[in-house]
């Protein structure tokens, strides 16, 4: 676990800390790539946090949710006591059967599927996850199936341009 102090700014409404290039320089070596998103947890004031580190606009940057520190945008300035580790622990999710056979099902669909994003395909299967009725359930996967064919909006985001 390594510790640091750092200031607390914001990136358009996103507060973030930076990592002190000797920690950072530590964190990619225990997670043995400097590319990518890399999985960490460590503490915020004493507060426990599992996040992901990621590059952006060339810096990397820890950023700071309302989870990890309560009314974070408004303490902009404030320095806060930061511990950081690589987190090893696998975080992949399973897609909900239905959606998978639904999937199955429409090939076009499935193909686009596996050439989004890696962090796209996670928000679509967490959000098919978290619902509770089968009906909603079965709902949003034709709607995931949609988007993924370019035909609506889906999770807040607009039509894909289906190739």
């Amino acid at each position: 676990m390594f510790k640091f102090k750092a200031q607390l700014e914001i990136i358009g409404i996103n507060p973030f800390v930076y990592i002190p290039d000797e920690v950072l320089d530590a964190v990619f070596k225990e997670a043995g790539r400097n590319k990518g998103p890399i999985p960490i947890n460590g503490t915020i004031n004493e507060k426990a946090y599992t996040q992901t580190l990621v590059r952006f606009k060339g810096a990397w940057r820890l950023y700071i949710n309302t989870i990890m520190l309560s009314d974070s945008p408004r303490r902009i300035g404030e320095y806060l006591d930061v511990t950081i580790k690589f987190d090893p622990l696998d975080r992949s999710v399973e897609p909900h059967p239905d959606f998978a056979l639904a999937l199955q099902k429409n090939k076009t669909a499935e193909k686009v599927f596996l050439q989004i994003p890696p962090f796209l395909r996670k928000e679509i299967i967490r959000y098919i996850n978290s619902l509770k009725t089968p009906e909603k359930r079965a709902e949003n996967i034709e709607k995931a199936i949609g988007f993924l064919l370019g035909k609506n909006k889906f999770i807040g985001r607009d039509k894909l341009n289906a190739k």
